[in-house]
């Protein structure tokens, strides 16, 4: 499968009027939303609690985790994130993307509508 970004609409929950635009790469192998710091900063996120991950590299890290206000399709809700370092890829995880009820279509490189379960 290919790689591709989406444009997301990113804002501080509190104010949703201060909007930044940011295309972020679709990675379902990535739990969770994962933001450069300075993304971080400039929308004035507040981080409130820790998260564990491995990286692909099989490292295990921790990154700061909060709340962000994300705009996508047409649609905003308020998803996990987590701080990255300066400069690293903003990343759409599969936490966000089960949230939107949106899942990638590889070939034609745009995230569509799927159906949730209850069993």
């Amino acid at each position: 499968m290919g790689t591709f970004s989406v444009p997301a609409g990113l804002a501080h929950p509190e104010r949703p009027g201060d909007r930044l635009t940011l295309d972020l790469l679709v990675d379902t192998g990535a739990t969770w939303t994962l933001l450069p710091a300075e993304v971080v900063a400039r929308l004035g996120l507040t981080a409130t609690r820790q998260r564990a991950v491995t990286l692909a590299s099989g490292e295990r890290v921790t990154y700061p985790a909060g709340q962000v206000l994300i705009q996508l399709n047409g649609e905003d809700l308020v998803s996990v994130f987590l701080a990255g370092p300066p400069g690293c890829l903003a990343i759409l995880g599969a936490v966000t993307l089960e949230e939107f009820g949106l899942a990638p279509d590889p070939v034609r490189k745009t995230l569509v509508p799927v159906g949730g379960l209850l069993a």
